[in-house]
């Protein structure tokens, strides 16, 4: 729904600017609602938060770029790469095997393989791709950190500093209308907020190569919510790819977080 907003705005804002305030808008509500600046944070705390903020931060203007240039659903579902990526890296067994190959042949098919003509268009869904597999590795370490969303909001602010140079040039027009600025902030609500927040609280308690199979669901309500609301109608091969994604997730096998819990507890601090 996030996206949604987004998109409508692209007439009247630059993609890269709506990315900038998106993330403003995200770590303002993440920090006041946890009051991180409350809290004391070590060094290492601080980098990760960093690291993963800047990461998201990338991956958001990115995928703003591309879905400039590309309906939202086949955008978000060859970003998946990303994340098929970290799932293949951590995966362990036949049957996860299995549901990973069920869902890259469900991205091969919602993507298409193609996209004639819009060059640009992948150049910017691939590094929001890469970006986002990145989202995974170091927001799973973040999420461990147990600081609740503290920790998102304080990288998200760091990373709304670090895309500044991109998203700030063209901002004068949202700065003067509370209408503009209202909508870009409430993107950073619905997209970063909410769903980042529902990202830390899970990646605390199923394993990463989960979370990342999991992560196939996204194409897939992209492509709906692009139906809906964006008349981007999906074909019937298009379909087809929906059905192999959501076998590729009731497939996986389920795994307890509890050694992974245990090693976090005997690491030192």
């Amino acid at each position: 729904m996030g996206a949604v907003i987004a998109v409508g705005l692209f007439d009247e804002v630059e993609p890269q600017t709506v990315a900038w305030f998106r993330v403003i808008g995200a770590a303002l509500a993440l920090v006041a609602v946890s009051r991180a600046w409350r809290q004391r944070w070590t060094r290492s705390e601080l980098v990760a938060a960093a690291a993963f903020g800047v990461a998201t931060a990338l991956m958001n203007m990115f995928f703003y770029l591309a879905i400039d240039r590309i309906d939202l659903g086949k955008a978000v579902t060859i970003e998946f790469l990303g994340p098929i990526t970290v799932a293949a890296v951590a995966t362990r067994s036949a049957r996860n095997a299995i549901a990973l190959l069920f869902a890259v042949a469900g991205v091969v098919v919602l993507g298409g393989g193609e996209i004639e003509g819009n060059a640009l268009g992948l150049v910017f869904i691939g590094l929001a791709s890469t970006m986002w597999a990145f989202y995974i590795v170091i927001g799973s370490r973040v999420a461990r950190l147990d600081r609740g969303v503290a920790g998102l909001g304080v990288g998200l602010a760091i990373g709304a500093l670090a895309i500044a140079p991109a998203g700030a040039p063209w901002s004068g027009d949202v700065w003067t209308s509370p209408r503009l600025l209202g909508l870009c902030l409430l993107v950073g609500v619905f997209s970063n907020a909410i769903g980042y927040g529902i990202d830390q609280f899970t990646m605390r308690r199923i394993p990463i190569r989960r979370f990342s199979v999991l992560l196939a669901l996204l194409p897939v309500t992209a492509a709906f919510i692009g139906w809906l609301v964006l008349d981007q109608r999906p074909s019937g091969i298009e379909t087809a790819g929906i059905a192999l994604v959501l076998v590729g997730v009731i497939v996986q096998e389920r795994e307890e977080l509890a050694p992974i819990r245990a090693e976090v507890l005997t690491e030192p601090s």
